[in-house]
């Protein structure tokens, strides 16, 4: 009689970690009592946006911009601030009472509101950003009500990274209303810019960033962009004086064969 092994069931490995934890798209980016924190885009986006405002109707030692500084703006409740994405303000100095750097931004101890604000839509802060919260009694304003009826900042811009979708809103009479792009750019003759998107490389990522442009539209580069067309410039400048040179140096050549030969045939050249 043939007697066979006893079949035993075989548990499957165990799976690595990383195909059973949450990934970062399950776990939270924010803090429920402080949405909005930021991450890569929020860290990367305002710093573009920092290194290119450069308004053109002002010294650049009367142009302050920051993200992510706390924004201090009732003199009734002190404590009472926004932070946001990022912000841009002409007619200061770049350091506090031009003697040190800012911890934040206080509106009472200040000479001028921001100019311009940037806010970078997050799922958590989307309808604070929009005006679409609801208001609460004793609580701070929404961004929106404090932009718009408080700061008056003149221009309010709103961009999601996961739509593409730049929306502008201009401060006219007292509240804002949309303004219409011209050729994708937000149009601000006051400051001699624009902004709007660009598909390109910052900071060796590619994708859609917000950039300011000229109000003709020619983009405004950083650093490293500068640093790249001077390169490519000396370059240039460094061939164009070789063909030159080689240039001027056949001519002589042709000039030293064209005299040889009018010697030949008894003609002095230099009496020609």
């Amino acid at each position: 009689m043939t007697t066979f092994p006893k079949y035993i069931p075989q548990s499957e490995p165990p799976r690595p970690p990383w195909e059973t934890l949450p990934t970062m798209y399950d776990l939270p980016s924010d803090n429920p009592e402080e949405p909005g924190l930021p991450d890569d885009f929020h860290f990367l986006q305002p710093l573009l946006l920092y290194l290119t405002f450069q308004p053109t109707n002002w010294h650049p030692e009367l142009v302050y911009s920051a993200a992510d500084l706390n924004l201090y703006y009732d003199v009734e409740h002190p404590l009472w601030y926004k932070r946001p994405d990022w912000f841009g303000v002409v007619g200061v100095q770049k350091l506090y009472k031009g003697e040190d750097l800012r911890l934040s931004y206080v509106k009472w101890q200040e000479p001028a509101n921001p100019f311009v604000v940037v806010e970078l839509l997050s799922p958590g802060t989307e309808d604070e950003d929009l005006g679409n919260s609801q208001k609460t009694e004793n609580k701070p304003p929404s961004k929106w009500e404090v932009y718009e009826k408080i700061l008056r900042i003149p221009y309010y811009i709103v961009f999601s990274r996961y739509t593409n979708e730049l929306r502008a809103f201009q401060l006219v009479g007292g509240h804002y209303e949309p303004i219409n792009l011209t050729e994708g750019r937000v149009l601000m003759p006051e400051l001699g810019l624009s902004l709007g998107t660009w598909q390109g490389v910052f900071r060796d990522i590619e994708k859609l960033w917000l950039r300011w442009f000229t109000l003709a539209g020619e983009l405004i580069l950083e650093p490293t962009e500068e640093v790249i067309v001077a390169t490519e410039r000396a370059i240039i400048a460094e061939q164009e004086t070789r063909e030159a040179k080689q240039e001027a140096e056949q001519a002589k050549r042709k000039a030293e064969q064209l005299a040889e030969r009018l010697r030949q045939l008894g003609v002095n050249p230099d009496e020609v």
